[in-house]
């Protein structure tokens, strides 16, 4: 194994530990719910400032166009808030990646919003962990690195999305054009298990919706007449849980749909998502769908819309991700808290990076943990824990 350089040496002890957590703990008190778009307008301001300390050029990226399937069936648009992005020396041969976001789970109206602590070094509130904490790493991280000499001959792109807790759909063209060209990527959601664990391979996700339309008719006086929407997506609900096999999970979630008692429903909603392990499976699952859809169309004789896919790819490892891995373990090690990984069933911007061909650990944000819950916290610590260990593997990929 290496041993720290001189200049590694002053890389670490040039990460400013001191404002960090009266950063997290300012951008924790702005709401942030990924549809509270006056709350991300403030945040995203809040971070623009912060982000000024650093060279280079920040933007608002509007988010594009996404849309939704309403509790009646119809097709909706939803609004994003805009994306922050931070540009390096662009024209530097070789650039990396660093993505985090700025939206929480937890909506305005949502009882948790302040922060408390739990003990001397344990801080609970939203998104201290998930991942304010992470932006504030990511900030004092490449405050530090630009005083490393290799610095000046690399260039990076900051990614602060507002709607990675709804699956990124409104910022995955800007992290596609962010991530071409990229020779290895870092994402900031906060560590696999508090001990500082990285999560390693993972699972991809895709939310669909299926829009049934049938027949209404009254229930006591012609119900031959109708076409029940409601039991047609029942039999969807349960044909697609006969899909899952080893690798995808499939897990039918709502049913939309029905009036009164009396009236034969003409319209439902079943949404659902799935995980799966490979590509393959979600290829092979594309298939099944598309001949589960056509079989209940037919003994229901109704007729069904999809809505939805696959957001998050599947995330193997591949040679480039596991030297990737490999230094993030070592300056882990260096650093005297050696981390090792383990595979996840979650997902994150990560997975969306990885299917760009662009090594990438994404577990690099505090340790914390019961993150999307109230009992969500941040280890104080680790924010310096985690800032020097990226100071130290961005000067290893620089060098």
């Amino acid at each position: 194994m290496q041993q720290l350089s001189p200049i590694e040496r002053a890389l670490i002890d040039a990460v400013d530990a001191a404002p960090m957590l009266g950063q997290v703990q300012a951008w924790s008190a702005i709401n942030t719910g990924t549809g509270n778009l006056p709350g991300l307008a403030a945040q995203a301001a809040a971070l623009a400032d912060a982000f000024a300390a650093l060279p280079g050029d920040i933007a608002l990226e509007r988010p594009a166009p996404v849309s939704a399937v309403a509790a009646d069936g119809r097709e909706v648009a939803v609004e994003h808030g805009d994306h922050l992005v931070l540009r390096v020396r662009p024209g530097a041969q070789r650039r990396f990646l660093l993505t985090g976001h700025m939206d929480t789970v937890f909506p305005a109206s949502h009882p948790f919003q302040q922060q408390q602590w739990l003990d001397a070094d344990t801080l609970n509130g939203p998104g201290v962990a998930d991942m304010k904490g992470g932006i504030a790493v990511i900030l004092a991280a490449l405050t530090a690195f630009e005083r490393s000499p290799a610095a000046a001959s690399v260039g990076y792109d900051v990614l602060i999305n507002a709607d990675e807790e709804t699956g990124s759909l409104s910022s995955a063209p800007l992290i596609r054009a962010l991530a071409a060209g990229k020779a290895a990527a870092l994402t900031y959601e906060p560590s696999a298990l508090p001990d500082g664990t990285l999560a390693g391979a993972r699972a991809g996700s895709g939310n669909y919706s299926l829009i049934v339309t049938g027949r209404s008719a009254h229930a006591g006086r012609n119900p031959q007449d109708g076409r029940n929407a409601v039991v047609a997506a029942a039999a969807l609900a349960l044909g697609l849980k006969s899909l899952e096999r080893d690798g995808l999970s499939v897990n039918p979630a709502r049913i939309d749909g029905g009036s009164a008692n009396n009236v034969v429903p003409d319209m439902a909603v079943l949404r659902f998502n799935i995980r799966p392990r490979e590509l393959a499976l979600a290829e092979l699952f594309s298939h099944e769908l598309k001949v589960l859809i056509a079989q209940v169309e037919q003994e229901h004789e109704v007729s069904i819309h999809l809505h939805g896919g696959i957001s998050r790819p599947p995330k193997p490892l591949d040679a480039r991700a596991e030297k990737l891995f490999g230094i993030v373990e070592e300056c882990s090690a260096l650093l005297g808290a050696p981390i090792t990984r383990l595979a996840s069933g979650g997902v994150c911007d990560g997975n969306n990076i990885a299917a760009c061909g662009v090594p990438v650990v994404d577990t690099m944000g505090v340790r914390g943990g019961a993150i999307h819950s109230p009992d969500e916290f941040l280890i104080v610590p680790s924010l310096a824990e985690r800032a020097r260990l990226s100071a130290l593997v961005l000067h290893r990929l620089a060098t």
